[in-house]
This record gives C-alpha cells, sequence and structure tokens, in this order.
C-alpha cells in the first residue's frame, strides 16, 4: 500500500533527530552562558571574566598598579586579561561543543550553525 513512500520513515527519523539537536543546542548555548573562565595578566594583578559565549562580565584590577606614569602598562595589562579570557572562553565552548558532537554520535571537528 505504501510501496514507493519507503523513505519516508527514515526522513520522520531524521526530523525527530534534528528536531533534538536543536534543543540540545539551545540547552548548550544556555549553559555556556552560565560557565564563567578567568584570564590574568601582570601575575594576577588584572583578572577578567567572561562567559564561555565570551562575553565580558567581571574585572579584577589590583590598586597596586594604578601610577599615572604607567599608564600604558596598566591598559596593555587590561588588554591582555581581556584577550586570555576571551582565549579560554572559545576554548572552552569548543570543548562543550565536541562533548555535544560526541553525544550524538557526529564526526569530531563538525561544525554546528554558532
Amino acid at each position: 500500500m505504501f510501496k514507493g513512500l519507503g523513505g519516508l520513515g527514515d526522513m520522520g527519523k531524521m526530523m525527530k533527530a534534528a528536531q533534538e539537536m536543536q534543543g540540545k543546542m539551545e540547552s548548550l548555548q544556555e549553559e555556556l552562558a552560565s560557565i564563567t573562565v578567568t584570564g590574568e595578566s601582570g601575575a594576577g594583578l588584572v583578572k577578567a571574566t567572561a562567559t564561555a559565549k565570551g562575553e565580558l562580565v567581571g574585572l579584577d584590577i589590583d590598586p597596586s598598579i594604578f601610577n599615572a606614569d604607567e599608564k600604558e602598562v596598566v591598559e596593555d595589562l587590561i588588554l591582555a586579561a581581556i584577550k586570555d579570557a576571551q582565549g579560554k572562553a572559545s576554548d572552552r565552548s569548543q570543548e562543550e561543543m565536541r562533548r555535544l558532537t560526541e553525544g550524538l554520535g557526529l564526526p569530531a571537528g563538525m561544525k554546528l550553525p554558532f
């Protein structure tokens, strides 16, 4: 009776799997927003905190580095801490994505849309 429609059952399974993946991707996005990483510079004198999505959420500067004559040094330390935090955020995001794709049985290194 349904001869000729043989692929539709598989299509339904694929659609269900795609919906599950979308749900897991949404959950991962929420999780990445709550995971924080901290980057440092100047042996911990400047610390920048970011979410695993890369959003800067905190900056801690040791008051001992404030010297008007060394304004450029302070600026460089702040930028270095932010870049360190962003790098760690990117690494953590990729790690979480890799765990998700492995859990779904997708090939390692597969780029997903975000």
